[in-house]
């Protein structure tokens, strides 16, 4: 086997790529090692060129193995992998989300990254994947702008930076900031934050921290690229027809900018444009046809020949030209807002259905989301059993659903893509950092999002109009949060010149630089998510950027408080009760009995949909109309500490001649004995005048042996309890009483 390795240090752990003929029939292919985890990427590009298309053909695969953790996995009748996990797909979007931009996007042959796990230990595999994903194409001869470098920084409540905390760092309750940053050169190009309520002044040095380890890694990787790198294919932008050119400047240019700021918040007029200039360019290609200058649709040999594949993008990339020249030269966007003006603000809690335990509606423009609350016990918390975590409950979820009908098309209905799951994430680490703990709230939480009208951002719309469902349903929140996606638009004449825009919508989404997403309350930040068409983005222009979100994102909450200022005072009727308590660690056996039969048993008799026992003790009931508290009496009575000097109503269940057993609760440590001198303040002959198996009587507990065993006494705690029973005192002489034990 061929083998090269190269190694440097990234924060305080060796990074390595080793180039080997493993994988010798990918154009580009690489193990990258940090700590003990390792990872192979590899990179293809397909031979043939799809002219049929309009868009560059990318596609990033994150694939699990089990074996890298050690692990046999699947289920018990097929043991091997399914279906990648979320943890997987949300992986493989930041890979893809950093490395398309730097692709040349008039490339149109297909090219694939696999990203294949081979052993993962406490490092984020997200984070290598990219490293792993660059050095691949970077050595390849694919086209390729790289190479681009990720590293996560994380911040500990006492201000230290992180670089590339484990993952048992990142969920530590100290770490209130996560940072994964991808870029080059001084600018990002990719970025996932989650945080708790933190200042843009923290964030923005993190971004200046993350820029710093990008040089580090990028410099390595370059020197790698001289090394070994092979010598790329030609990529040069196809020669667009004359003719094309032409159609254009007399046809369609006017009508193009007359489109894109006709003041409507939508791509309506664009689309009247597009279809208009492919009917026309149909019309062109089909008079080349006839005049024998080539098949509609082919490739393009000369610059007299039309390419409908071509014609798309060539209109595309006018109107990206016009809403730039607009932005940058004539300060103009293409709803005539203001550069910093949001849309137009509606938010609504509750009113939907008294069904739903909380629910809320916002809209910000063209964009409407309804978010729906669930509550539930702890036992409908989502079990967690991936490549990082084992086992873990999860209690708190938030799901995205994006209907065809939402962007006004017909689509396919069901199931889930990469972009719910991606959105749907984002919107719940934003709204993570405010859930309160289950000391507090011990249900199990799940919201879910229906975007019902897209133009711009539905994930942040998700974060608004969760938060107003959040609030009607009653949890308690440590604050509101609220989102919106910042833009950018960058000269393209080179000149530096941009505009940053604030709750970018319709065209400035397709076509602008930035998709820059801020969620937070007003304390701070909670959660970022970047992705842009640029090689990268200045840290200057995003610090303008999280200034221009926040003052956004204070307006939107003025809109939230004005509906609902706090979360209701108490939680739908409909939603279940939720009692918590705690039993020492010890007695846990005894509540749930052998075979689960003294805890099923409490179910059964009081009917509650739940009970959760934890090792620690804790003990959360779930129930309705009452049903969580007479199963908390049951254990608590089960469970009792019994001490002398308490008074009981117990029943006899045994006869003895040196007295009578009384059981005074449910426990198997809740019988006791009341001897025969414990019955009247006289001796009596016998006890079985006194007493009978079944009788109810008051007892007092008098005193608790060394073993634990009761001893109780009626006449202490009913003292007329022999006159009633018509009891008289022994004639027999003084002398011992009836043999027997006493407890």
């Amino acid at each position: 086997m061929q083998s090269k390795k190269f190694e440097t240090q990234i924060g305080g752990k060796t990074l390595s790529a080793e180039f080997t003929d493993l994988a010798e029939n990918a154009n580009g292919s690489v193990i990258v090692r940090y700590g003990n985890t390792a990872l192979l990427a590899t990179a293809v590009i397909s031979s043939r060129t799809r002219d049929d298309i309009d868009y560059f053909p990318l596609s990033v695969e994150f694939e699990e193995r089990y074996y890298a953790a050690g692990s046999i996995g699947g289920s018990r009748f097929v043991r091997r992998e399914g279906r990648p996990s979320e943890a997987a797909i949300l992986s493989g979007r930041v890979v893809d989300r950093t490395i398309r931009p730097l692709f040349p996007q008039h490339l149109r042959n297909e090219v694939q990254v696999i990203i294949t796990m081979l052993a993962l230990d406490e490092e984020d595999p997200a984070a290598v994947a990219v490293n792993a994903a660059s050095l691949a194409l970077a050595t390849s001869d694919i086209p390729w702008g790289g190479p681009v470098a990720a590293v996560r920084i994380g911040k500990k409540s006492d201000g230290d930076f992180i670089v590339n905390p484990t993952y048992i760092e990142r969920q530590s309750p100290e770490t209130v900031l996560d940072i994964l940053a991808c870029g080059k050169g001084g600018t990002i190009n990719m970025i996932e934050v989650g945080a708790q309520q933190v200042t843009e002044d923290d964030i923005a040095a993190g971004f200046v921290r993350a820029s710093a380890e990008h040089d580090k890694i990028v410099e390595w990787q370059n020197k790698i690229v001289a090394e070994i790198g092979k010598q790329k294919r030609d990529a040069a932008k196809p020669e667009i027809p004359a003719a094309l050119s032409e159609l254009f400047e007399t046809e369609f240019k006017q009508k193009l900018s007359e489109a894109v700021f006709c003041g409507v918040p939508s791509k309506d007029a664009i689309h009247e444009v597009q279809d208009a200039w492919m009917a026309k360019v149909k019309l062109l290609a089909a008079q080349n046809l006839s005049s024998g200058s080539g098949e509609p649709g082919e490739a393009s040999t000369s610059p007299s020949q039309i390419n409908i594949g071509q014609a798309k993008r060539f209109l595309e990339d006018k109107v990206d030209e016009e809403i730039h020249r607009g932005a940058v030269e004539e300060n103009k966007r293409a709803d005539n807002r203001k550069f910093d003006e949001v849309r137009p603000l509606f938010a609504k809690a509750g009113g939907v259905s008294d069904i739903l335990h909380g629910s809320g509606i916002f809209y910000r423009g063209g964009t409407h989301v309804f978010s729906a609350l669930t509550l539930g016990g702890p036992g409908d918390s989502q079990v967690i059993d991936s490549m990082e975590e084992h086992d873990v409950k999860k209690r708190f979820m938030h799901h995205y659903n994006f209907p065809p009908y939402s962007a006004g098309e017909t689509g396919r209905v069901g199931g889930l893509n990469r972009r719910m799951i991606g959105h749907g994430a984002l919107a719940e680490k934003a709204l993570e950092a405010v859930i309160p703990s289950v000391e507090q709230f011990p249900y199990t939480i799940r919201v879910v999002s229906e975007c019902l009208a897209s133009n711009g951002s539905t994930s942040m719309g998700s974060v608004c109009a969760s938060t107003l469902a959040l609030m009607d349903g009653g949890v308690p929140l440590k604050a509101p949060v609220a989102g919106i996606a910042m833009g950018l638009m960058l000269s393209m004449n080179g000149d530096g010149r941009y505009k940053v825009l604030t709750d970018i919508q319709g065209p400035e989404d397709e076509f602008g630089d930035m998709d820059f997403k801020v969620a937070g309350t007003r304390a701070g930040v909670t959660a970022i998510q970047m992705d842009i068409k640029l090689d990268g983005v200045p840290v200057p222009i995003l610090v303008e950027a999280l200034a221009g979100a926040k003052v956004a994102r204070l307006h939107i909450l003025d809109v939230i408080e004005k509906e609902i200022s706090t979360p209701r005072a108490t939680i739908n009727s409909r939603a279940p009760e939720i009692i918590t308590m705690n039993v020492h660690p010890d007695q846990i056996g005894l509540v749930i009995g052998g075979g689960g039969k003294t805890i099923n048993g409490i179910k059964d008799t009081t009917k509650v949909s739940d009970i959760t026992i934890e090792d620690d003790g804790s003990i959360f009931i779930t129930g309705k109309n009452g049903t969580a508290q007479m199963a908390k009496t049951m254990i608590e009575a089960l469970v009792k500490e019994y001490k002398a000097g308490e008074m009981y109503e117990g029943e006899v269940t045994r006869m003895m001649d040196f007295g009578a057993f009384v059981r005074i609760g449910p426990g198997k440590d809740a019988e006791g004995l009341v001897h025969v001198s414990e019955v009247a303040p006289f001796r009596i002959d016998t006890i079985a005048g006194a007493l009978s198996v079944g009788d109810k009587v008051r007892v007092m507990i008098k005193e608790i042996d060394e073993k634990g065993r009761l001893n109780l006494s009626i006449k202490a705690a009913d003292p007329d309890f022999a006159a009633r029973k018509g009891l008289t005192p022994s004639t027999q002489p003084n002398g011992p009483r009836s043999s027997g034990p006493k407890f």
